[in-house]
């Protein structure tokens, strides 16, 4: 596994310096994602349905160990040096962005995650006689971060965050117009009071509909 500091936040400029190699992988990795709703109580109905709210940024979990016995590796000893290496890679305040660095942790291929960190606790496990510090136990969480840029093609034209003008077929009604613009026909009364409608169906052929942003209940 190597964990890599960059200091902007498209995850193009590396941080000085190599990534930090893991001495020992870990044994297990948690990656946390999430889906929260709004739950809203439809007409005549005895449960309430779903809303898709948003999608919070997922999380990544895992705990390595620094073993400087010289046993893992004879050129790795110095676990004060192999710790800070670590710091200023994920964790250390750095002048020039204002910021700890942003951190892509790879491992292989299939895993890959851009983030930030979020946690990092250092448990010492085994000592010299001295009581100088020979292995450690890091565990270490990270949070997902996505730049403005990405977040604004994420979202697509579908967003309620967008304004969008429409235009109205015969026969279309508010509802059908807000579940094919946002897959959502929950926005109908919205939309009808931002137009001045006081009518909901039977709307006429060729009005033009602002449909604007939609701020979403808490």
């Amino acid at each position: 596994m190597k964990i890599t500091g960059y200091t902007d936040e498209n995850f193009q400029q590396a941080f000085e310096g190599q990534p930090y190699t893991v001495m020992i992988n870990p044994d297990t990795i948690k990656w946390q994602r999430g889906i929260d709703y709004n739950e809203q109580q439809a007409p005549n109905t005895s449960t309430p349905s779903q809303k898709y709210k948003s999608t919070p940024v997922e999380k990544l979990n895992f705990d390595i160990t620094i073993d400087c016995t010289g046993v893992v590796d004879s050129k790795r000893t110095d676990l004060a040096k192999e710790i800070s290496t670590l710091e200023n890679i994920v964790y250390t305040y750095h002048g020039k962005i204002h910021r700890p660095n942003f951190v892509k942790v790879q491992w292989g291929k299939s895993l890959v995650f851009k983030g930030v960190l979020k946690s990092m606790d250092i448990s010492y496990t085994l000592f010299k006689p001295d009581g100088s510090p020979l292995r450690a136990k890091l565990s270490l969480g990270f949070t997902q971060y996505i730049s403005p840029e990405d977040e604004e093609q994420l979202k697509g034209n579908e967003s309620p965050d967008i304004t969008h003008l429409v235009s109205v077929v015969e026969g279309n009604t508010l509802p059908q117009l807000c579940q094919k613009t946002w897959n959502d026909n929950s926005y109908y009364i919205q939309v009808a009071q931002y137009n001045n409608l006081n009518k909901f169906r039977n709307l006429k052929g060729g009005q033009k509909l602002i449909f604007p942003p939609i701020i979403q209940p808490e």
